[in-house]
């Protein structure tokens, strides 16, 4: 957990001095644009550098360079700007994602908000929460709060893109039935679940390094993720995160 707090620091140092600049954007390529900037690759690059230093044989998964050792018994996952549109609108609704997975199960999940001071993160049994961590700032632990029904849901997502065609009749299904249902928030949606002021997370498309950091700040709160048919969430695609089990069921 040291390291991860310290993979966070770093990241957020080299993030930034180009938050809310004039920073070139590049597209990945595909139909839909899928932007990646020099603030992605040097953060990763970071992050990389430094596990190298502390952990040579554990391996690393990360979006935007190539993985190195993926299948070994202590896996890092990270995602340097989880949000990347956000963060070239200059939205703050963007993080840096830190996971470590131990014999592929998620074993520790981190999410940073530099801009706003924000850092979430996941302990042995409990999640936790700080503001201005490092400058005075206190931790809290988080939980989830109940929600029962899903008429009294608030549902989140990123964007309605995620469920263009063959996801978009299950996902408008449910959405018909929660209380408030609201686009936008990348990470920052699964924390504001563990936190108790959302209620469901839906998504689909997701890669491991979108989702698996998320996890056990989820689980340590109280919630629950899984796959849309109920599997495990960790390799990504269709997800459902809930903060009540039987409002996770009804969904």
């Amino acid at each position: 957990m040291a390291t991860a707090h310290a993979l966070a620091d770093r990241a957020g140092a080299v993030i930034l001095p180009h938050f809310r600049t004039d920073l070139t954007v590049d597209h990945k390529g595909g139909a839909q644009f899928d932007p990646v900037t020099v603030a992605d690759r040097d953060a990763e690059s970071a992050i990389r550098a430094l596990l190298s230093e502390t952990f040579p044989e554990h391996g690393i998964v990360g979006e935007e360079f190539e993985d190195a050792r993926p299948d070994a018994d202590f896996c890092w996952i990270v995602d340097p700007i989880d949000g990347t549109r956000a963060f070239i609108m200059g939205q703050p609704l963007w993080g840096t994602l830190i996971g470590l997975s131990a014999h592929g199960a998620p074993l520790l999940g981190m999410m940073n908000q530099p801009y706003t001071g924000e850092r979430f993160w996941s302990g042995e049994t409990e999640s936790f929460f700080a503001r201005g961590l490092g400058q005075g700032g206190e931790t809290r632990t988080i939980r989830v709060r109940p929600c029962p029904a899903l008429g009294g849901a608030i549902l989140a997502s990123t964007a309605p893109e995620l469920f263009a065609r063959t996801n978009c009749p299950a996902f408008e299904a449910l959405a018909r039935t929660v209380r408030l249902r609201r686009f936008g928030g990348d990470c920052y949606n699964y924390c504001l679940l563990a936190m108790g002021q959302i209620d469901l997370v839906v998504e689909a498309g997701l890669k491991p390094f979108d989702i698996m950091p998320l996890v056990p700040i989820v689980e340590r709160a109280g919630g629950i993720v899984t796959t849309w048919e109920g599997g495990d969430p960790s390799r990504g695609g269709r997800i459902v995160a809930a903060g009540d089990p039987a409002l996770h069921a009804q969904a």
